[in-house]
């Protein structure tokens, strides 16, 4: 196989090991630098999560990390349901970025609600579960020390 426009594409997903936080690519457009990071929570083709856990961690992800950077661009969940992609306008930074993870999965862990999981703020508002968006946070919490051990 040659070499594919998709970093992802590129990865070999069965010598990477879940859970894990990696920076996917880098891009200099003008004077802005926008990094994308590749937070995955499911070992890639042995598990993933269901559709109510992803559209609720990403509805819970996307409000909530604004509240504590201004340089979140964008939190998209990945078809393969095993992870999400933060897209941040800032350099590289690994390690202030699992802070702002870690900071915003316990904002998740502390939630009521899923915001805007409603018909008039989402187009499939029944399709949440906070429950299981926490539960699978906490999992990823609890392997916080392995975050930065990709293969």
């Amino acid at each position: 196989m040659g070499e594919m426009n998709v970093e992802s594409f590129n990865l070999d997903h069965r010598k990477v090991k879940a859970p894990y936080v990696r920076i996917a690519d880098i891009k200099q457009i003008n004077d802005v630098t926008l990094t994308k990071y590749d937070i995955r929570f499911c070992q890639p083709n042995v598990e993933h999560l269901d559709m109510k856990t992803v559209h609720s961690i990403e509805h819970c992800f996307a409000e909530f990390s604004r509240d504590h950077s201004a340089h979140v661009i964008d939190f998209s969940p990945m078809g393969c349901q095993t992870g999400f992609y933060l897209l941040m306008s800032e350099k590289p930074n690994i390690d202030s970025t699992i802070d702002l993870i870690s900071t915003t999965f316990h904002d998740i862990i502390n939630a009521t609600e899923v915001p805007a999981a409603n018909p008039i703020q989402c187009g499939w508002g029944a399709n949440h579960s906070l429950r299981a968006a926490q539960d699978a946070i906490q999992k990823m919490l609890n392997k916080k020390d392995e975050w930065k051990v990709i293969q």
